[in-house]
């Protein structure tokens, strides 16, 4: 009988996911991908066996036998998808085979190295936390003893999908409409999702998803990418009619590199972004509990509470005149605000969007004594300050362009076209950079400004900088791409400043939601998650920017009753209730509020501050009706003994009853107290009777409901208007 556990398979093995790799005999090439999905019984030997069982038939018309999908998959393997690597020397060194190849564990991780005869160095370092969340972090080395360089066309991480996954999911979206949906099935040739606007985009897809057919949040298995960069990068999913060596299909994801962007001399190396993959067993859900989990075990993920916020964008726009914003900070500390936000316009000639940016020098013009009395007056009251700036754009119109036009991010034939009036700064000029860290810096120091909203308003179309000189020995110049330092540049830049003041947060804000990414979130405490505060079109939003994003680092604010970017009306219910579903916060000039609005405006902030240990640490688990016109999105803490439900309906149904809705995440075994919290609005119901339970939930202690009817039949929902919605609040007894 052959033994089929003697293998030299590694693996790694977590919180109920493995990756399994074996190496070629001698060296010879790079590992195989045996299996990345759903851990084992049985471990190593099982895996053994696994690898040596499931090698694949040759099929007709093909390879004579069959071949690997490696680690960094290339036709020299017999891969003829997309490859793991791309790259050239002077039009040579296309076809790259590995050699002196080693894999082996070191300290938590599966560390390949190879060699190529054209001198390449390869490391690859596949590292699974105890979360379940896989990140891949790939690099090249120039070892040539030669003056030509080494172009990096691609440096992708891709691993294997097995023949049940059968749809596709991605995001898609544009500004005030972030993160829609959309699903496909895998079928043959690439699904890809490539960005080539020098940051993340509205559009982004933040993860890339393939599962089992009807995979929802709660059910189905589920495989994912992510590409944790905030620059031109590519996500996809790909299946070939012959298959993948002994899978079916493959995902993955890299940085999208201009031609000649990366050039490596003798000894350089590039690093391409960490790829992270995650695995689920329970659908969408399960794939959010594994990166929020990994996000919070961070060492540097925020730990205190997250303050309740008043950004003033919304209520004075460029107006920033002292006494309104002191009255407005006024009313925002008798409500309950812990954080005050000074938004675009208090600088330069900065009087309207056209002017100003890049002079990041308080306007004497508005401001004669400077912007310490409004900040004097909102520490005395006990509030955080912040200040926004849009530190990598210029305006045209601005001292600092005037002053230095070669600053500005371009090609020799002349400036990109204008977004927003707006140009960017060359933050890979070493002057522009240092002058530019300076001077935040100075403000931070000077004001004692405890917040920073980062905004980043514009793609960056013909992102190059003009290299070379035409009086030199080459005479001749060369635009050349420069997301890719850009990029890095703005990672150190934000790292300067909060190595230089190590209590400052930064928010990253990208027009709303254009800059959010694993990435970006390692150098920031939160991202603004859209421009429109919209409520109705924020509870899509949201929902599906939490895929990725924990609550505590989203911000979601309370803005005016009419939105400013869809001119449609809302309650201050609903307002409110969307509003927790984040790091809470208020854009809305409130000095004109009615009392009752401010009475309720002070019983949500104390809301929002009771709830957020638990919103802002908990597990979120979310479902919703068959048509998906009532979402449920709630938050559960680990022993399941608190949770807090949001219930939102969109739009009117097709039935004029919902039926009975289970509250998902619960413990059958227990019995909970349901409650519901008015702090967070009250709907407007069209019922003659409402269900049984509702008046009950309105009393303090609530109505006593087993944990097995809560989440396993659920409960009739009253009949909502569009745009209402409540907050259930459920404690174990």
């Amino acid at each position: 009988m052959t033994d089929l556990t003697s293998s030299s398979i590694v693996h790694l093995e977590s919180a109920g996911t493995a990756l399994v790799l074996e190496p070629r005999p001698g060296g010879s090439g790079l590992p195989e991908v045996i299996h990345w999905g759903p851990a084992l019984e049985g471990g190593a030997s099982t895996y053994a066996a696994l690898a040596a069982l499931t090698t694949a038939p040759a099929p007709p018309s093909a390879l004579d036998e069959p071949w690997p999908l490696t680690v960094l998959p290339g036709a020299a393997d017999g891969w003829a998808g997309t490859p793991g690597w791309a790259g050239h020397r002077a039009g040579g060194a296309g076809a790259v085979r590995w050699h002196d190849v080693s894999c082996a564990a070191e300290g938590g991780a599966l560390v390949t190295r190879a060699t190529s005869a054209d001198g390449i160095r390869l490391e690859l370092r596949h590292v699974l936390d105890e979360h379940g969340v896989l990140r891949v972090d790939a690099s090249v080395t120039n070892t040539a003893d030669t003056e030509a360089p080494l172009d990096v066309a691609a440096l992708r991480a891709i691993l294997p999908l097995p023949v049940r996954a059968d749809e596709v999911l991605d995001l898609t979206g544009r500004w005030c409409r972030e993160r829609s949906p959309q699903r496909s099935r895998l079928d043959h040739g690439t699904h890809l999702r490539a960005s080539r606007r020098g940051r993340t985009g509205h559009d982004a897809t933040l993860l890339l998803m393939a599962g089992t057919r009807g995979f929802d949040w709660r059910t189905g298995e589920v495989w994912a990418v992510h590409t944790a960069w905030s620059g031109n990068h590519e996500h996809l999913v790909e299946a070939l009619p012959e298959g993948a060596g002994r899978h079916h299909a493959v995902i993955g994801g890299g940085e999208l590199l201009a031609p000649g962007e990366v050039r490596l001399g003798p000894g350089e190396t590039y690093a391409a972004p960490t790829v992270v993959f995650v695995h689920s067993t329970d659908g969408l859900d399960g794939l959010s509990r594994r990166l929020h989990g990994s996000l919070r075990a961070r060492a540097g993920h925020p730990s205190r509470p997250r303050p309740v916020v008043l950004n003033t964008w919304e209520a004075v726009y460029f107006d920033t005149d002292l006494d309104q914003l002191k009255a407005l900070a006024d009313q925002g500390a008798r409500i309950g605000v812990e954080r005050f936000v000074l938004d675009d316009g208090w600088f330069g000639g900065r009087r309207h969007d056209r002017a100003g940016l890049g002079d990041w020098v308080v306007s004497a013009d508005v401001w004669p004594e400077g912007l310490h009395p409004l900040v004097d007056h909102v520490k005395g009251l006990g509030l955080e300050f912040g200040l926004w700036f849009e530190p990598e754009m210029v305006n045209e119109d601005s001292d600092l362009v005037r002053e230095h036009p070669d600053w500005v991010l371009g090609p020799a034939a002349g400036a990109p076209r204008e977004w927003r009036w707006q140009q960017l700064l060359d933050l890979t000029n070493p002057a522009a950079y240092d002058q530019l860290l300076e001077r935040i810096s100075a403000l931070v120091a000077d004001l004692g400004i405890d917040y920073i909203k980062w905004d980043h308003n514009r793609d960056l179309l013909e992102a190059v900088h003009t290299v070379g000189d035409p009086q030199g020995p080459g005479g001749r110049r060369v635009d050349a791409p420069a997301v890719h330092e850009h990029t890095l540049a703005y990672y150190r830049l934000l790292d300067d400043l909060r190595a230089r003041h190590p209590r400052l947060e930064i928010e990253s804000c990208s027009s709303g939601g254009a800059r959010v990414d694993l990435e970006v979130l390692d150098h920031t405490d939160r991202i603004w998650t859209s421009d429109c505060n919209d409520a109705l079109e924020r509870a899509a939003i949201q929902r599906w920017t939490s895929l990725l994003v924990p609550a505590e680092l989203m911000g979601t604010h309370i803005g005016p009753a009419t939105a400013h970017t869809t001119h449609r009306t809302l309650d201050l219910g609903f307002r409110m209730l969307l509003a927790l579903q984040g790091h809470p916060g208020l854009e809305w000039d409130i000095t004109g509020c009615t009392d009752g609005e401010l009475t309720a405006l002070t019983a949500w902030t104390a809301l929002a501050r009771e709830l957020r240990p638990l919103l802002h640490s908990g597990d979120l688990v979310r479902s919703e009706t068959p048509d998906g016109t009532v979402l449920v999105t709630g938050t559960v803490d680990a022993d399941r003994t608190h949770a807090a439900y949001t219930i939102a309906r969109l739009a009117t149904g097709r039935d004029a009853v919902t039926g009975c809705v289970p509250l998902p995440g619960l413990d059958p075994t227990k019995a909970y107290a349901l409650r519901l919290r008015p702090e967070a609005g009250l709907p407007a119901v069209v019922q003659n009777t409402g269900p049984g339970w509702w008046e009950q939930a309105l009393a303090a202690d609530g109505v006593q409901v087993p944990g097995s009817v809560l989440s396993g039949v659920g409960l009739p929902l009253p009949v909502l208007a569009p745009a209402q919605g409540y907050l259930l609040e459920a404690r174990a007894l």
